[in-house]
């Protein structure tokens, strides 16, 4: 791995305008819709009054699966997303045009365990510039450590459970969700073909990090926010392991008061931890 060309590495902006089929495309591939009774997660998958579940922001505007790129020189078959956090600024459209602004912010010799890889993704209204949403995610190089990088990262608070969860939200996925969500932009064939996902140490095709990640958002958005998008603000987790398609997430809650809450994401079918210090903070 080059550190000085991969920290130094520039992102064309990206303008990317979507509709409303992208909208439902996305909730889909998230699980939104699974229970026909409930018309208010139909608002995300049907209607006139379409809503956009807020944690899409993090599939707008991204150089999709950049490290696969020759240029950036890591072993992408060895990369795990390790952390990712959404902070939004305003509601996103059910339909827009929007701007993402992406740097590399630190790339951290790990030594044994590999690079630490953190970037920032800032998105933008197209049309009025007004800041919509800052993405940050750190991804592990496993094979790339031992580069002699001097960069260090502040790591997120971390938490402990103190006594039983206050509420608890399971939700499920399907055989095919990681499919479905490849189609909003995430064609990493780890989450499709058997035979890479094998070569990379897994028994079956795992579902996208993000995609556990929008679980983790539609739960809170049920929890906390009566499905108002509006009322969430930020969303964070650090991915603990993968989560197969066709596993339901148990999702448990802790009340920090204040708007905030502490979460973890276990997958039912096998009780394994997939989200660990989770924290979400939204408009009570």
């Amino acid at each position: 791995m080059n550190y000085k060309h991969l920290k130094n590495r520039t992102f064309d902006d990206v303008r990317q305008r979507y509709g409303a089929s992208d909208t439902i495309l996305y909730a889909l591939g998230v699980g939104m819709g699974s229970d026909p009774g409930d018309l208010k997660q139909l608002r995300y998958v049907h209607g006139e009054d379409l809503l956009a579940l807020p944690t899409m922001a993090v599939v707008l505007g991204s150089p999709a699966f950049w490290m696969r790129s020759p240029d950036a020189a890591l072993d992408w078959k060895n990369i795990v997303h390790l952390e990712q956090e959404l902070t939004l600024h305003r509601p996103l459209k059910a339909s827009g045009d929007v701007v993402g602004k992406t740097v590399v912010e630190a790339v951290v010799d790990k030594r044994a365990q590999g690079a630490l890889l953190s970037t920032r993704c800032d998105l933008f209204d197209a049309a009025t510039s007004e800041l919509i949403a800052n993405m940050r995610s750190a991804n592990l190089c496993r094979s790339d450590g031992h580069f002699g990088g001097t960069d260090t990262v502040d790591a997120p608070p971390k938490w402990r459970p103190q006594g039983p969860p206050d509420i608890t939200c399971i939700l499920p996925t399907f055989a095919q969700s990681a499919l479905i969500y490849g189609l909003s932009g995430d064609d990493n064939p780890l989450h499709a073909d058997m035979r890479v996902a094998q070569g990379a140490g897994f028994d079956r095709p795992v579902l996208q990090g993000l995609c556990t990640f929008g679980i983790a958002g539609h739960a809170a958005l049920r929890v906390f926010c009566n499905y108002e998008p509006e009322r969430l603000k930020k969303l964070r987790v650090r991915f603990a392991a993968p989560l197969y398609p066709g596993e339901s997430v148990r999702t448990t809650f802790w009340h920090h008061g204040n708007g905030t809450a502490a979460f973890q994401c276990h997958s039912v079918e096998r009780n394994v931890m997939v989200i660990n210090n989770g924290f979400v903070e939204y408009v009570e």
